[in-house]
């Protein structure tokens, strides 16, 4: 079984975007959305709505960094916090080229910051590439929830 993408987007057109992306690089990894940073923070701590998923990380996060209730920021310095959480690859996926967002995104351990290309095909492609990196090429840490790869 394929660990979950696990996708913070409260924009509607960038979620539909994303999607889409995801859906052309035809990875198999299901994608879980959350609208808000309070939610993924439920869900990844499995607790409100969320505390009935099943055990185990997402391969990767794809977050947002300006959203409603807890920001970006404040949800990657929560999971770098919390052992079980902080070894899961994040991937800022964000419309602001702030220098400082920037800097306090890897301050805080982000493993990749991303500006949303405006452009439609650009965009698809720079997803597709993430989904395809995070979710199939990346080696996750020793003791990672992971499937195991055949190679025949």
């Amino acid at each position: 079984m394929l660990k979950p993408i696990l996708l913070v987007e409260d924009d509607a057109r960038d979620l539909e975007l994303t999607l889409v992306a995801l859906e052309r690089s035809q990875l198999a990894n299901e994608v879980i959305i959350v609208r808000d940073g309070a939610e993924a923070l439920d869900y990844l701590n499995r607790e409100g709505r969320h505390a009935d998923r099943a055990a185990g990380n997402p391969a990767v996060i794809l977050l947002d960094l300006k959203l409603p209730k807890v920001n970006g920021l404040e949800v990657l310095k929560a999971v770098r916090s919390t052992e079980p959480l902080k070894s899961i690859p994040v991937v800022m996926l964000t419309s602001s080229q702030t220098e400082s967002d920037v800097v306090h995104s890897y301050e805080l351990g982000v493993n990749a910051y991303v500006v949303k290309p405006v452009e439609f095909k650009q965009f698809v492609a720079a997803i597709a590439d993430l989904g395809v990196f995070w979710a199939v090429l990346n080696e996750p840490p020793p003791g990672s929830l992971r499937a195991t790869r055949r190679y025949e």
